[in-house]
C-alpha cells in the first residue's frame, strides 16, 4: 500500500531563489490526492541521514507564500559530498520512513547524489522516484541552458559593476573585482551587462575557461589605463595558468583549503589584494583598490530576477509533475524556446551528475577579455525587469579665458 510520503531537500550555496522551488514543490504536491505528508529534511542531505525532517505538510499556503520570496535555503543547507555509503545510509532511512518520491535542490553534486540513491533504490527493489531539481549560481550543469540561482545572482554582478564603473569614473583609478567562479565563468561575464557607453567598464574580463597569463594581464591593465586613465577589471576567482594552477596558488604564501582539499577562493579577499599587489609594483599605478564579491551575490535580498523567481517555482512545480505522472527518476532541466521562453524537461540522471558546463566559446571574444555579444543576448532576458540604468552629463565645456 502506498505511503504517499514526499521528501524534499536543499543543498549546497545558497541562492535568491531556492525557496520558489522548495514551495513549488510543497504546493504542487499538495494538488495530487495521493500525496498524504510532504517533508523537508534539514540542511540538507545531513538532514536524511540523521533523520531530521520537518512536516511541511503543516505550514499554511500563506506562509509559504512568504518563505518563498525570501532568499537563502529555508531548510538549511550543507557541503556535505556524500560517498556510496552515505547514500546508502539515506536510502535505508528513506525506506524506513516509506518515503516515495525524494526530491533533491542543488548543483551537480546533488544530482550525483540522486542518481546513486536512485541506483540503490532500483538495485533494493524499493518503489522510490528521485528527482534531482537544479539550482546554483554558476549555471555550469550541463543539459540546461540556464540554472535557477544564476539569473539573481548575474543581476546583482552587472548592477556591482555598473555601480562600480561609476565610483571609478568619478575617481580614476584601477578597480578589481573577483567574483564567483571555479570553473565556469558565467558569473563573472556577468558584469559586461553592466555597460552602458563605449568606455564604461568593466574594461576586462577574465574567465576559467581561458588560460591566465600574468605578464599579459599586465599590459591588458596598462594600456587600457592608458588610454581612459582608468581601469575596471572583472575577474572569476577561479583563473589559472596552463598548467591549470590557480593563480592565487601561484601568488599566495599561505592557502587555505575546504572540506574537499580544494584551494579556498570564496568568501577571502586573497585573489583581489594579490592582483592590485601586482598592479602597484609591476605598473606603479597608485589609485588601486580590489573588491571580493564572495557570498555578496547568493542571496542578496534586493536584487532578484523575477524570471529566475518564476522558473525557479516551475522547476519545484514540474518536478513534482514529472515524478507523479511521469512515474520516473531524472533531473529537470530548463530549455530555451522563442526569443525567450522557457520549458522543462526531464533527463536522465547521469546526464547532470557530477558533469560540469563551462561558457560557449561562442559567448568569449578572441582577445579572451571581453564578452560576445551572442552572450548580452543570451543573458539580457534573464536578468529581469526593471533593471537601474545611469547616465551621464552631456559636458557643454566652458572655454577657458586663461589658458
Amino acid at each position: 500500500m502506498s505511503s504517499g510520503k514526499i521528501l524534499v531537500a536543499q543543498g549546497g550555496g545558497p541562492t535568491a531563489v531556492i525557496n520558489q522551488s522548495l514551495v513549488g514543490v510543497v504546493l504542487e504536491a499538495r494538488r495530487f490526492r495521493e500525496v498524504t505528508r510532504v517533508y523537508g529534511a534539514r540542511h540538507g542531505v545531513r538532514g536524511v541521514v540523521n533523520e531530521d525532517f520537518l512536516d511541511l505538510t503543516q505550514e499554511t499556503s500563506h506562509n509559504l507564500e512568504l518563505v518563498a520570496g525570501t532568499p537563502a535555503a529555508a531548510l538549511g543547507s550543507t557541503r556535505d559530498k556524500p560517498d556510496l555509503a552515505y547514500c546508502r545510509a539515506m536510502f535505508e532511512v528513506l525506506r524506513a520512513h516509506q518515503i516515495e518520491h525524494f526530491f533533491n535542490i542543488g548543483g551537480n553534486d546533488s544530482a550525483d547524489t540522486t542518481r546513486i540513491v536512485d541506483d540503490e533504490a532500483r538495485q533494493a527493489g524499493y518503489p522510490l522516484r528521485c528527482i534531482h531539481i537544479p539550482k546554483t549560481i554558476d549555471n555550469d550543469l550541463v543539459g540546461n541552458d540556464h540554472t535557477p540561482g544564476f539569473p539573481s545572482a548575474a543581476r546583482f554582478v552587472a548592477q556591482a559593476f555598473a555601480g562600480a564603473n561609476l565610483d571609478n569614473a568619478a575617481l580614476p583609478g584601477v578597480y578589481v573585482g573577483v567574483v564567483m567562479g571555479r570553473h565556469a565563468g558565467f558569473l563573472t561575464a556577468a558584469s559586461a551587462l553592466g555597460k552602458k557607453f563605449p568606455d564604461d567598464g568593466p574594461h576586462l574580463i577574465y574567465v576559467p575557461e581561458r588560460i591566465f597569463e600574468l605578464g599579459r594581464f599586465l599590459a591588458d591593465v596598462k594600456a587600457v589605463h592608458e588610454r581612459h586613465g582608468r581601469c575596471v577589471i572583472a575577474v572569476s576567482e577561479g583563473i589559472h595558468d596552463a598548467s591549470g594552477q590557480s593563480v592565487v596558488e601561484q601568488l599566495a604564501k599561505d592557502l587555505e583549503r575546504d572540506a574537499h582539499g580544494n584551494v579556498q577562493l570564496s568568501g577571502t579577499g586573497a585573489l583581489a589584494d594579490l592582483l592590485c599587489d601586482q598592479i602597484r609594483d609591476k605598473l606603479k599605478i597608485k589609485r588601486v583598490r580590489g573588491d571580493t564579491f564572495g557570498y555578496l551575490q547568493r542571496s542578496f535580498v534586493g536584487c532578484v530576477s523575477d524570471v529566475d523567481q518564476r522558473e525557479a517555482r516551475e522547476v519545484g512545480e514540474k518536478a513534482v509533475q514529472f515524478a507523479l505522472w511521469g512515474d520516473r527518476s531524472g533531473s529537470v532541466a530548463i530549455k530555451r524556446t522563442g526569443f525567450y521562453s522557457a520549458d522543462y524537461e526531464l533527463v536522465p540522471l547521469d546526464a547532470v551528475a557530477g558533469k560540469t558546463r563551462t561558457m560557449e566559446d561562442e559567448f568569449i571574444t578572441a582577445s579572451g577579455t571581453d564578452v560576445t555579444d551572442a552572450f548580452r543576448l543570451y543573458l539580457r532576458p534573464l536578468l529581469g525587469s526593471g533593471m537601474p540604468d545611469a547616465y551621464r552629463l552631456r559636458g557643454a565645456r566652458v572655454a577657458k579665458l586663461r589658458g
